[in-house]
């Protein structure tokens, strides 16, 4: 049907006017949009330009060169070295495992190797590099680069690694670096961002660890610009951190050696201090180990035998290791007894072998009794009966007071891992600790360093420093930080009458140098450096009284793990006191045979500075003298570091 003008006019209007309205709306959204757009460009370009740059750039952390460590003549105890690691990068990778396969044919990887990188790999993102080896020969990255299009994702790094020159001879006290574990995440309080980089390496024992805020330093920084899925392109800025700070230590490295040496074979430790300053010349725990093993990964076969070893070569004996101070505590009890005017140098103690209490008897060591004995003869022979006498007057409190002044059973700040408090008894601790009353036998047993009472080696020293000093020394490991010398503490007089330390020096003495004192075979002869000592042997085993009766078996005749502990601390010159030593030789049998000839030997060594002269021991002692010392695996003394920088 033909349809009418008026029609087509009506429907041409309705056709126009609705084209207008959708044109209006059109150039409007147009308008808005364009204006937008100018907005986001010129008034926003800044903001989202740095937003941009954001996501384009990534800010990267580099590790710092860890701090250096010195021994107190500036040779090098723990430095860096160059490491030449391969790491691996999964996304460039394709097929990781076969690739690492390729890589097993050119440089030695264990199937754990490989499951280990596999297992970092799975875990990281997939850019982050994963080391794959380390510690690998120039040849070796050679071989890599060579075959470089054969390894995708492969590639040879350098960094720094630590090192200990010294080998064995510091692992106790310097201790190992290792890398960050879930454990130490979850067991220190450090949010340092360095802590994430992988395989990155803290102090894990020793100063490495007390002192590790100091040694780390601080982290820096590298501007990277990355692609889409976060591969590196190029490296637009770096900064490099502050290496950690340089430490040196109070330790003699040579003297160090002269110990572990003279130690080797025994499980024993030796402690060295200056007693005027009380600075520690060597603190030596044997066996030792060797802490690069550690730093490079050590075997599960190794460190196996490291932990079944039953001389303990992990732990360090000096300031860990705790034992009955047997009859070196015996200056404790006469101390006490002359401040308190118990006793007086003149008076005497019948000695007949034992002292009865009660249904039990306390015996001495020499079975027949020593007879009448004064002060100074029961240090110099080591009668226990005259002990147990005096205690009874004395009492438990004034004796544990008089230990504490003479710093035992004290936890020393010192930057050692497991630093032992030791155990000072007294009626409260009992109480505490036991539940149960204090006896006068358990003082009986505390008054020759038997029952409760323990001490380390690094307190015996502290004992005999003070001993011999008369004044409160504190013993001091950490010399200087970056050249900044640490302060020396404890060289105030200590609060007992110096009449009364006169006279126990002078027992001492006697030990050493009288004819029948108990270290007699041990003297020294040199002019002005005679030596002053106490012998201690501390049971690790109850005698019976049929045991007795028949005869108490000898320590030769015993497993070793049943023999006395042997101990032996000593100072000299006797007049003029310089160092003062305490040696523990675990299960050594005797402290008269087993602990004070390696005391001496290690006394002399360190005031002579070096292996001892024959002319200062007896003359019918020399040709022993000198096998021994021959034989020692000594290591040559080092030369000072002459590059003080940090490596």
């Amino acid at each position: 049907m033909k349809r009418s003008p008026a029609d087509t006019e009506k429907s041409s209007r309705t056709i126009t006017r609705r084209g207008l309205l959708l044109g209006g709306a059109q150039l409007a959204f147009g308008a808005v949009l364009v204006g937008r757009l100018r907005y986001m460009q010129v008034r926003e370009a800044d903001a989202y330009r740095m937003l941009s740059e954001q996501n384009r750039i990534n800010i990267r952390l580099l590790p710092p060169a860890r701090g250096l460590i010195f021994d107190r003549k500036g040779v090098l105890l723990a430095g860096n070295e160059q490491n030449y690691s391969i790491v691996i990068v999964r996304e460039d990778a394709g097929d990781p495992e076969e690739v690492l396969d390729r890589l097993g044919k050119l440089i030695w990887l264990t199937p754990e190797d490989k499951a280990r990188v596999i297992a970092d790999m799975k875990r990281l993102s997939p850019f982050v590099p994963v080391t794959v080896a380390e510690r690998v020969s120039w040849e070796d990255v050679s071989e890599v680069a060579v075959n470089a299009p054969a390894l995708p994702g492969i590639s040879p790094e350098l960094g720094l690694s630590r090192h200990y020159p010294l080998g064995s001879d510091f692992a106790h006290v310097v201790g190992y670096v290792g890398p960050v574990s879930d454990y130490d995440l979850n067991r220190i309080d450090d949010k340092d961002p360095l802590l994430q980089i992988p395989r990155f390496q803290i102090g894990k024992t020793g100063v490495e660890a007390k002192l590790e805020k100091t040694l780390r330093g601080s982290a820096g920084t590298t501007h990277v610009e990355v692609n889409a899925v976060g591969r590196v392109m190029r490296e637009l800025d770096r900064q490099e951190g502050e290496p950690g700070g340089n430490v040196q230590l109070t330790v003699n490295h040579a003297l160090q050696n002269f110990c572990e040496a003279r130690l080797a074979g025994e499980s024993a430790a030796a402690v060295v201090m200056d007693s005027r300053t009380g600075d520690l010349l060597a603190l030596a725990s044997a066996p030792s180990f060797d802490p690069n093993k550690f730093v490079r990964g050590i075997s599960g076969p190794d460190y196996k035998a490291l932990l079944e070893d039953p001389y303990r070569p992990l732990a360090n004996k000096t300031a860990q290791g705790i034992y009955p101070p047997g009859s070196t505590y015996k200056m404790v009890t006469a101390l006490a007894a002359l401040e308190a005017g118990v006793i007086t140098l003149d008076d005497t103690v019948t000695c007949r072998g034992f002292v009865e209490l009660g249904q039990r008897r306390f015996h001495c060591w020499r079975r027949g009794g020593h007879g009448q004995v004064n002060l100074i003869r029961s240090l110099s022979e080591s009668c226990d009966v005259f002990y147990y006498e005096i205690a009874q007057e004395v009492g438990i409190e004034r004796i544990s007071d008089m230990a504490r002044r003479l710093g035992l059973g004290q936890r020393y700040d010192l930057p050692l891992s497991g630093v032992a408090e030791g155990l000072v008894p007294d009626k409260d601790w009992k109480r505490r600790a036991r539940e149960a009353e204090w006896m006068i036998g358990d003082t009986l047993n505390a008054t020759i360093g038997q029952g409760f009472v323990l001490a380390s080696p690094l307190q015996l020293a502290v004992m005999t420093a003070r001993l011999a000093s008369g004044n409160a020394i504190e013993p001091r490991l950490v010399r200087a930080i970056d050249g900044v010398e640490q302060p020396v503490a404890g060289r105030t007089p200590l609060d007992i009458d110096p009449a009364h330390l006169v006279s126990v020096r002078q027992g001492m003495y006697e030990v050493v140098n009288a004819a029948r004192g108990t270290a007699g075979s041990s003297r020294v002869v040199a002019e002005g450096l005679r030596m002053s000592g106490k012998t201690g042997t501390s049971q690790v085993r109850n005698i019976t009284a049929a045991e007795r009766a028949a005869g108490v078996t000898s320590n030769d005749d015993l497993p070793w793990e049943r023999r006395d502990h042997a101990l032996f601390v000593c100072y000299a010159p006797h007049d003029a006191p310089e160092i003062a030593v305490s040696v523990v030789v675990e299960h050594g049998g005797g402290g008269s045979t087993a602990a004070a000839p390696i005391g001496r030997d290690i006394l002399l060594a360190a005031i002579y500075d070096g292996v001892p002269p024959l002319d200062a021991y007896p003359p019918s002692q020399r040709g022993t003298i000198r096998t021994r010392l021959e034989a020692l695996n000594l290591r040559p003394p080092q030369a000072p570091s002459q590059g003080r920088e940090r490596a």
